[in-house]
């Protein structure tokens, strides 16, 4: 079985390719980072002695489509097609509308909503041809609910729905099976770096519920690959989001906008 995870170098790619590493998968691990590519193959090599099977790595952008296409198609030539992609990489960076620029809110964008396509696309034709294969894309509880300060990073996760349930619905015929994940606030390197910069609106809004474990964030999301969920909630805030949302969520901004005095 070939695994390929992007944004396979920290965070809960990475966990994800430790558990398929513990399960004698052949690995491909995608990112930008060349060193802590390194550092996470080095990381799963001691999870794969003996196992028979491969890790490989490769540095590649998915906002550039003709990288991520390359990264892939080497991926595949050395260690077969891609049988489970895990489209995890993603980049988040808070700011206001009105004070981000245009060139920052379009890096989310074309990272989180076009990266993400870029890779499904360079996977998607052969699964289809061999009728076998499965897709999980890994998108954010910000996706349910809009949040103040990240009307970019909702705005490009929340479009990724859109862009699952369609695929769902075409790649059911062909055999392959399409899947979304909405995880929450995760323990990673992302996430320490974003945190200083959430607006106290954000913060009162998003509660003070601990993030969870990158770990604890890759168990649900290879369980729900494996049990073929199309979607993967994670606690029960963000489940009763995913399945009540249009009734919870006036409820929810109301609130919220009497607690800032409005």
């Amino acid at each position: 079985m070939h695994v390929i995870v992007t944004g396979g170098s920290s965070g809960i790619g990475l966990e994800v390719a430790r558990i398929y590493a513990g399960r004698g998968a052949h690995l491909s691990l995608i990112a930008r980072d060349t060193l802590r590519l390194e550092q996470a193959r080095k990381d799963l090599a001691a999870v794969v002695a003996g196992s028979g099977s491969c890790i490989r790595t490769a540095t590649a952008d998915i906002a550039a489509e003709a990288e991520i296409t390359a990264a892939i198609a080497a991926c595949e030539a050395e260690l077969g097609p891609c049988d489970i992609l895990v489209a995890s990489a993603g980049m988040v960076d808070p700011g206001l509308f009105d004070q981000q620029s245009s060139q920052a809110f379009a890096a989310q964008i074309q990272t989180n909503l076009s990266g993400t396509v870029n890779t499904v696309r360079a996977v998607y034709p052969s699964m289809c041809r061999r009728r076998s294969g499965r897709i999980m894309i890994v998108s954010s509880g910000a996706a349910l609910v809009g949040i103040h300060g990240y009307t970019a990073y909702c705005a490009s996760k929340s479009a990724l729905v859109g862009f699952a349930e369609a695929l769902q619905a075409e790649a059911r015929h062909h055999g392959v099976f399409v899947s979304i994940c909405f995880p929450p606030d995760t323990l990673t390197p992302q996430f320490e770096k974003e945190l200083p910069q959430r607006s106290p609106q954000a913060r009162k809004l998003m509660g003070a519920a601990p993030p969870w474990s990158a770990q604890a964030v890759a168990k649900n999301i290879v369980k729900g690959i494996e049990r073929r969920k199309q979607k993967v909630y994670f606690g029960l805030s963000i489940t009763a989001l995913g399945w009540l949302g249009p009734l919870i969520k006036p409820c929810l901004f109301r609130w919220h906008a009497s607690r800032q005095g409005r």
